[in-house]
């Protein structure tokens, strides 16, 4: 047969048997037989936005992305009070575009800012920053903890924008539009990439389980809550806490839920039954031991005034194992409190002096940041500060 009597005649006679077939098939088939359920719709997550114009900077009190990079800057040599404010109209101006899906000014990708994802940008302003603008420093590092094994690569920084978002190609776009503003004005100090459950995953709002397998965040204020903001600016503390995995594994299910002091299944308090449920740091069993032991983590965290409580916001990250096949993974910790000194500081030293965890995780890197007021239209990230 000939190519074209292949393509034409040939196709016919095919086409018919595969209708003869088919035509077989339904006749042999009970019409009563249960048809397959249509897939549902997909949740169109790529196109929501989070407002970017406001008093208050978005990305703190936003139900967390399922993805974020935080990236620290060190600001040049000769970097000014002019040039920071440059830089910041520059980084503002992109920033809004990109959290509305709109592409950069000169963005060569321009079809990957049209998803926008829920994308948030939360700029934080380091020691350095005030300094290079002539000003007292609104925050302070944070004094070195004896459980802290902090390495120059993951501490301080400048110049903070945490990157938020539940795709992880938006946030990879945003963070190359936001180093090419950036880059007269300063170098990458450190790139924290994270993530948490995918979207859709599990139900919007829920606590994030890190890689060590517990409920981490169960204990947060209201997003309004005074604890959490100074007006409308606030404070970020940003840890990087190395989980030792391998011999966490060793561990009994038992004895990881006295370290922790909550059950790994459900969150809840080892005196309670739901992750909500407020722990009862009197109860005893049988033997009179406390059933919360002192030594556990919540019993070292909880915080019993509600103006001393905490937002945490954490990610987990997970990078490449070593030769041997030690993981490196762990969680970057984001807390966001009105006060530093009077609301992370007493609580960071308590876990310092007798958290058990400390035995299976380790502080490598840390940075504090002011976090300066929203903006509104035609304003920028700083006016207020440095206009």
């Amino acid at each position: 047969m000939s190519r074209r009597g292949l393509l034409t005649g040939g196709a016919a006679a095919v086409g018919g048997a595969l209708v003869g077939a088919a035509s077989a098939t339904a006749v042999t088939a009970s019409s009563t037989d249960p048809q397959p359920a249509a897939d549902p719709a997909p949740a169109d997550y790529g196109s929501q936005t989070v407002p970017f114009h406001g008093a208050r900077q978005a990305g703190i009190d936003t139900p967390p992305q399922a993805f974020a990079s935080f990236l620290g800057l060190t600001l040049k040599p000769g970097t000014d009070r002019k040039a920071l404010g440059r830089m910041l109209r520059l980084l503002t101006d992109d920033v809004a575009r990109l959290t509305q899906g709109r592409p950069a000014l000169g963005d060569t990708e321009a079809d990957l800012a049209l998803t926008p994802a829920r994308l948030t940008v939360t700029f934080g302003f380091g020691p350095g920053l005030y300094t290079a603008a002539g000003l007292p420093p609104a925050v302070t590092t944070l004094p070195k903890f004896g459980i802290d094994r902090l390495e120059p690569r993951w501490t301080g920084g400048d110049l903070l924008l945490q990157i938020c978002a539940d795709d992880p190609t938006t946030v990879a776009h945003a963070q190359r539009m936001l180093i090419k503003d950036a880059r007269p004005f300063g170098a990458i100090r450190w790139v924290q990439r994270g993530f948490r459950r995918g979207r859709g995953v599990e139900a919007d709002g829920a606590t994030h389980r890190n890689l060590m397998g517990q409920l981490d965040g169960t204990v947060n204020p209201k997003p309004d809550n005074p604890a959490v903001w100074n007006g409308n600016a606030t404070t970020m503390v940003l840890r990087r806490i190395r989980m030792e995995i391998e011999t966490w594994d060793k561990l009994s299910r038992t004895d990881k839920e006295l370290v922790t002091g909550r059950r790994l299944d459900s969150g809840a308090p080892l005196t309670g039954k739901h992750e909500h449920d407020e722990p009862d740091f009197t109860a005893v069993d049988p033997t009179g031991l406390p059933v919360m032991p002192d030594f556990s983590h919540v019993t070292r965290a909880h915080v019993s005034d509600e103006r001393m409580r905490i937002l945490r916001r954490p990610y987990s990250y997970d990078g490449e194992p070593d030769a041997e096949g030690v993981p490196d993974s762990g969680l970057i910790f984001a807390a966001f409190q009105a006060d530093v000194v009077t609301q992370f500081l007493p609580i960071q030293q308590r876990l310092a002096e007798q958290d058990l965890m400390n035995q299976w995780i380790t502080p490598i890197g840390s940075a504090v940041f002011a976090i300066p007021p929203g903006c509104g239209e035609g304003g920028w990230i700083g006016d207020q500060l440095l206009a």
